[in-house]
């Protein structure tokens, strides 16, 4: 049986510290590109705003990780991705992003956060998206025309995924 961790967040490492541009989320959530006209297409618009609206984290949701051949489970929970949200913003990390989470980028940044409270009113379903109280979702702003379209309009990235430092606490079942 595959190995379960949860991942916990320590005040004395950074937490989340980047959130990369991704082809391939593990949390298999894709995002909304969102035009002027308020008409919502994925992955390619006409008029842009160049805003992405993705999730960022699901609680309790397994994250198959494979590292040297170790194979294993990561999950957060409700509270370790809210205490992260916050700390992404307060520690001002929204402008650090990445590609693939190696070619660091500029001319992006996260302008809006929240933590879902009910999944069938949260604003992320105005945009056909229903994820499970606790989760967190984002908003970036993108200006710089090459990662906009390169990538976005592409369809290379299609999701967000996180660069944190965390603690690993082994769940015994």
């Amino acid at each position: 049986m595959i190995k379960t961790f949860e991942a916990v967040f320590d005040k004395n490492n950074r937490g989340v510290y980047s959130i990369s541009l991704v082809e391939d989320p593990a949390m298999e959530g894709d995002f909304v590109a969102l035009s002027k006209q308020k008409k919502i297409e994925f992955k390619t618009v006409d008029e842009e705003q160049r805003i992405l609206l993705g999730l960022v984290l699901e609680p309790n949701k397994p994250i198959y990780r494979n590292q040297d051949g170790e194979e294993f489970n990561i999950v957060f929970s409700e509270q370790t991705i809210k205490e992260l949200s916050h700390n992404f913003f307060k520690q001002g990390y929204q402008t650090n992003s990445s590609l693939e989470h190696s070619e660091d980028i500029t001319g992006v940044s996260f302008v809006e956060s929240w933590i879902v409270e009910d999944s069938k009113i949260d604003k992320s379903a105005n945009f056909g998206f229903s994820y499970p109280k606790g989760s967190w979702i984002a908003t970036m702003k993108v200006d710089d025309d090459a990662v906009w379209n390169d990538y976005v309009k592409t369809g290379k990235i299609k999701g967000f995924s996180i660069d944190a430092f965390l603690t690993l606490k082994e769940v015994k079942l």
